[in-house]
C-alpha cells in the first residue's frame, strides 16, 4: 500500500474585492472553496475544469505561492500552512512547479545554464560551480536537450524546448512533488505528446509525484492515475482515471465528457450543451453552484450545498442525486 505524500483538507483561498473611496473590502472572490484530496507517492492527480474554476490557484495555494485563507495542507504529515519561512524554504526543495507559459517563466536575460544552476546554488547543491555545471549538463540531457543549450538564451528555443528547460529547472533539486500548471496548453499537439512522455519517463526514473493541471481531458487521461473535476472553486467529482471515464457521475463531468471528440465517426453520443455562463465566483449561486446550468437540477439543489458522497471505493461525487439523505440515490 502506497504512503500518502500530500493530504489536502477543506482548502480555501479567497481574494478580497475592494471598492468605494476608502477601498474597503466589499466581498470576497472564492477562487478555491473547500478542496479536499489525498495524493499517494508516485501517483498523478489530474485537475480539470473550465478556465477560472480555481485549478491553478489550488496548485499555488498548496505550495504557498498564494497564501490559503483556510484549510490544511499536509506534506508527509507536516502542516504546510503553519510553517515559518525557514521551514518553508527547506520544503521548496521537495515541492516544485512547472509553469504554464514557457515564454514568460524563464528570465530572458540569463543563459539557460545559469537559470538551472540558480536552483542548485539556492539550495546548496554541488560543491562548486564546476560541479554544478556538470549537473546542469546532465539535467539538459535528461530532458532531451544537448550541451550547446547551456550557453544559449531562452529566446533561441522553441516553446517545447523552453518547457523542457522549465522541467529541468524543476527537477534540478530532486523534488518528490511537482505541480505542473497546464504545462502543455501553449504547445502544438505534436509537441504536447513529447512533453507528456517526458513527464512520464521522469516519473518512472525519479519516482516523482505529480499534480497535473489541464483543461484537456484527453491530456489528463493520458498521464493521470486519479482525476479531480473542479467547478467554481469546488471539486465536484474525484475518481480513478478508469472509473471516471467509464462512469462519469456528476452532471458537470458528464457534460465535459460529452464534448470529447470520438475518432470513430460511426459512434454516436449525446452532446450535453450547458446553458448560461459560469457564475461570478465573488457572488456564487446558493446551494450547489452548478445548479443554474444543470439539466438534472432539483429544488433542493438551489437551497443546500451537496456533501461529498462515495458512490464506489475511491469515487466521490458532490451531488444530491447520489445523497441517500434526500432519497435521490441512483
Amino acid at each position: 500500500m502506497k504512503n500518502a505524500l500530500l493530504e489536502v483538507a477543506d482548502l480555501k483561498t479567497y481574494f478580497p474585492v475592494k471598492g468605494g473611496l476608502l477601498k474597503n473590502t466589499k466581498e470576497y472572490l472564492k477562487a478555491v472553496d473547500g478542496i479536499s484530496f489525498t495524493l499517494e507517492e508516485g501517483d498523478t492527480l489530474g485537475l480539470v475544469g473550465e478556465s477560472g474554476c480555481g485549478k491553478s490557484t489550488t496548485g499555488r495555494s498548496i505550495l504557498r505561492l498564494i497564501e490559503p485563507t483556510e484549510g490544511s495542507v499536509k506534506y508527509r504529515g507536516a502542516e504546510v500552512t503553519s510553517m515559518g519561512k525557514k521551514e518553508l524554504r527547506k520544503l521548496r526543495k521537495e515541492m516544485q512547479i512547472v509553469f504554464q507559459d514557457p515564454y514568460a517563466s524563464l528570465n530572458p536575460r540569463k543563459q539557460v545554464g545559469s537559470i538551472i544552476e540558480e536552483a542548485l546554488s539556492t539550495h546548496g547543491i554541488g560543491r562548486d560551480s564546476n560541479e554544478r555545471k556538470g549537473m546542469v549538463l546532465d539535467l539538459l540531457e535528461k530532458v532531451g536537450l544537448n550541451a550547446t543549450a547551456y550557453e544559449r538564451y531562452p529566446h533561441e528555443f522553441s516553446g517545447g524546448q523552453r518547457q523542457r528547460i522549465g522541467i529541468a529547472r524543476a527537477i534540478a533539486v530532486n523534488p518528490s512533488l511537482i505541480i505542473a500548471d497546464e504545462p502543455v496548453s501553449a504547445l502544438d499537439v505534436s509537441i504536447q505528446a513529447q512533453i507528456l512522455n517526458l513527464f512520464q519517463d521522469l516519473q518512472d526514473s525519479m519516482g516523482l509525484t505529480y499534480i497535473f493541471i489541464a483543461h484537456d481531458l484527453s491530456v489528463v487521461k493520458h498521464i493521470s492515475d486519479k482525476i479531480g473535476v473542479m467547478y467554481l472553486g469546488r471539486m465536484v467529482e474525484l475518481a480513478s482515471k478508469d472509473d471516471l471515464f467509464a462512469r462519469p457521475s456528476h452532471p458537470y463531468t458528464q457534460a465535459l465528457m460529452s464534448a470529447v471528440p470520438v475518432p470513430d465517426p460511426t459512434i454516436k453520443k449525446e452532446r450535453i450543451i450547458l446553458t448560461g455562463d459560469v457564475p461570478n465566483p465573488s457572488n456564487p449561486p446558493t446551494g450547489c453552484t452548478f445548479h443554474p446550468r444543470c439539466r438534472s437540477c432539483m429544488e433542493i439543489c438551489a437551497e443546500i450545498a451537496p456533501k461529498p458522497v462515495e458512490i464506489s471505493p475511491g469515487h466521490v461525487v458532490s451531488c444530491h442525486l447520489y445523497d441517500p439523505e434526500y432519497n435521490c440515490a441512483t
